[in-house]
């Protein structure tokens, strides 16, 4: 299977650039991974196929503001730093533009001082190992003065920095949002949870690499990058009483769909437990945990159009890929909706 299989024509007008509000008013496409049956509805219409007994599972991850833009202490140039991952306290991986202001032993200030930094190494890659200090905590600091990393393709400003949440975000960690979780609004969610229908969390941090391109034309020869995650036992005991009791288990997400077939593909079944994943999921795969999956319009040629076609078939996906071009859906991270099930 090649990279250029899952390729499809998308007009760039529909790659959504703002968020669309209330949050649910969102459209949805509502497809059977079993006929390839669509139906066009909106997001606040997803209560009427969860069943009472069914477990959607959401990733309640929260996006770090880990766009920070500084100056050089020894010059005032101006860059713009990235925050890709914490390794200890206030020492981080960054990535740094321009790079070649930031050699080791480089000194920085962000926010008139509300941060500092310096370049303990440079990695072979290009990314920096920083050291951060500050005079108050660190991720108080970064949330007066950093953006959200907003994806490559959204070129408009956000206004509002918890539009790039989920309402139930929680575990601070994330470079990109879990972005099926953003069209449920707290509302929804109340209605979904009194007709019966139960939710659980797990935790997956997701990395910058969820929008590196897929580079090699054998998909089989793609390596996917590692991410932390993390299964609660109040979330593995749900998911446990649910498949007992026949009814199904729905992921808000890829995020939340890969943590689980990641656990079950490692111990033979969901348990408790936390570790990194670069679980890699393309048609071909066979699912052990879900049952349905909520999820956004994917980039072409992406892992993650790969996941969903894995899911609901290759041809059901490409076809319902087609009926959202044509019926102007809205793509990408702030775009609208698909329920698989």
């Amino acid at each position: 299977m090649n990279t250029s299989d899952f390729y499809y024509d998308l007009p760039k007008e529909l790659i959504a650039q703002t968020p669309v509000e209330p949050r649910d008013s969102s459209r949805l496409l509502v497809m059977d991974k079993i006929s390839g049956k669509i139906e066009h509805k909106h997001f606040y219409d997803i209560i009427d196929y969860l069943n009472p007994g069914d477990l959607l599972v959401a990733n309640d991850s929260r996006v770090l503001p880990a766009r920070i833009y500084g100056t050089k202490a020894e010059t005032g140039a101006r860059v713009e730093f990235l925050l890709l991952k914490q390794i200890s306290d206030n020492r981080w991986e960054t990535l740094c533009k321009p790079g070649k202001k930031a050699r080791e032993g480089t000194e920085f200030s962000f926010g008139d001082g509300i941060l500092r930094a310096t370049v303990a190494e440079v990695k072979d890659d290009g990314n920096r190992i920083v050291d951060f200090d500050c005079d108050e905590n660190f991720f108080s600091a970064l949330d007066k003065i950093g953006q959200m990393p907003l994806p490559p393709y959204i070129t408009e400003e956000l206004k509002d920095k918890e539009r790039y949440q989920t309402v139930y975000s929680h575990e601070l960690g994330s470079a990109a949002a879990p972005t099926a979780g953003l069209h449920f609004t707290n509302e929804l969610m109340d209605k979904i949870k009194a007709k019966g229908v139960n939710i659980a969390y797990v935790t997956l941090h997701v990395g910058l690499g969820t929008f590196r391109p897929v580079k090699v034309d054998d998909v089989t020869k793609h390596k996917m990058h590692s991410e932390h995650y993390e299964i609660p036992p109040e979330t593995a005991e749900l998911i446990k009483q649910t498949k007992k009791k026949g009814k199904r288990v729905i992921a808000v997400g890829t995020t939340s769909c890969r943590t689980l077939e990641s656990v079950a593909s490692f111990y033979g079944k969901i348990k408790p437990c936390s570790g990194f994943t670069d679980i890699f999921i393309y048609p071909g795969y066979e699912f052990k945990v879900l049952d349905g999956l909520i999820t956004n319009f994917h980039l072409p040629e992406s892992t993650l159009i790969m996941l969903v076609s894995a899911f609901a078939g290759y041809d059901n996906i490409m076809n319902a890929y087609k009926a959202a071009v044509d019926e102007k859906y809205r793509f990408f991270s702030f775009g609208d909706a698909m329920l698989i099930s």
